[in-house]
């Protein structure tokens, strides 16, 4: 069948497609949800035998093999699963909200989440982020070795003034990792936009399933003078377009200007009616973030300043941090009480 009448042929049963992908997902989300049950009731039958008659290592090794010869073929009973079905269960039986979450991902997500994140918070933050982005194992592993949770956490203490006077700006953060486009730390900004494009699809893995790019070197004519904006996106939840300007110098106030100036021109001549007002992001390679505070403090316009690094984010410094802004917030309650 030729492209043209594929093509012709999803336009006029656009509508049935819809319907049977609809229900294809329904029917997966089902049977996901069964699996982890199962799962969830398997961990809490194991666990009870652990505690009550001292289940060990070489009896789960028999009631492994017992399964599998019992349900010829049928997989995911080894030994090493069904104690993770023992620390599923032991680990979300007090907390209904998170093991009814769980039961919306895929085992491989879960499996991930319960080995990787090590708090409450972190769990619930991924369990939601996988629910809601359909992630493949494969793109949660990358989110949380990229450390999400503490950078999100980091980015919303620090931005949490903006973010209050524009609500839009929590689609966005203050800090990215790159680490996926594979160009040399000395390189010139259309290096950088040309990698981001032609590795696309992670560059929005990172940013949020949200996004939908629009173009690069995106142009708006004011008056008589063409300007290009680096990046438009879409942003699908917050309905609205997202201006990003790409510097590979450290932030300077100078660059806001020009930020709020394209803001100015997409809201008058892009933006259609029914879509909320454009927001803007500067994405350079470094900040001071009391220059960054002191530039944005003043600014009516919905824009966020971040940074990117091209290479992983180290632990244990993140949670430090994390941990520092944590303990700052607590203080500055704490002596607003009193």
């Amino acid at each position: 069948m030729s492209n043209e009448i594929l093509s012709a042929n999803n336009a006029e049963y656009g509508e049935i497609i819809s319907i049977i992908e609809r229900a294809r997902e329904n029917a997966f989300r089902a049977v996901n949800r069964e699996l982890i049950s199962m799962y969830w009731d398997i961990g809490k039958y194991v666990s009870g035998k652990v505690k009550s008659v001292g289940w060990g290592k070489s009896v789960v090794k028999d009631f492994s093999k017992f399964i599998q010869s019992r349900y010829f073929g049928i997989r995911g009973f080894s030994p090493q699963n069904i104690w993770r079905m023992k620390q599923f269960y032991e680990i979300y039986n007090e907390n209904e909200k998170l093991s009814t979450l769980s039961r919306e991902i895929s085992w491989s997500n879960n499996v991930l989440i319960m080995m990787g994140a090590k708090s409450e918070e972190a769990r619930e933050f991924y369990l939601l982020l996988a629910q809601k982005n359909n992630y493949s194992a494969r793109e949660l592993e990358r989110q949380m070795d990229s450390m999400l949770f503490e950078r999100t956490m980091i980015s919303d203490e620090k931005n949490k003034l903006f973010i209050s006077k524009n609500p839009g700006l929590t689609a966005l953060r203050d800090s990215y990792v790159l680490e996926f486009l594979d160009i040399p730390e000395s390189h010139r900004e259309m290096e950088l936009r040309k990698a981001i494009i032609a590795n696309l699809r992670d560059f929005i893995l990172e940013f949020g399933k949200d996004f939908t790019f629009v173009g690069e070197e995106y142009r708006v004519q004011v008056g008589n003078t063409d300007f290009h904006i680096d990046l438009l996106f879409y942003n699908r939840e917050l309905s609205c377009l997202v201006a990003i300007e790409l510097k590979v110098k450290k932030f300077k106030p100078e660059y806001l200007g020009q930020l709020e100036f394209y803001l100015e021109a997409l809201d008058r001549d892009v933006k259609k009616p029914t879509e909320n007002p454009s927001v803007g992001l500067i994405l350079c390679a470094g900040k001071d973030d009391t220059v960054v505070e002191y530039a944005l403090s003043r600014s009516m316009s919905p824009a966020l300043v971040a940074d990117y690094q091209l290479h992983l984010p180290e632990k244990i410094l993140l949670q430090n941090k994390l941990r520092e802004l944590t303990e700052l917030a607590e203080t500055e309650e704490i002596n607003e009480d009193e």
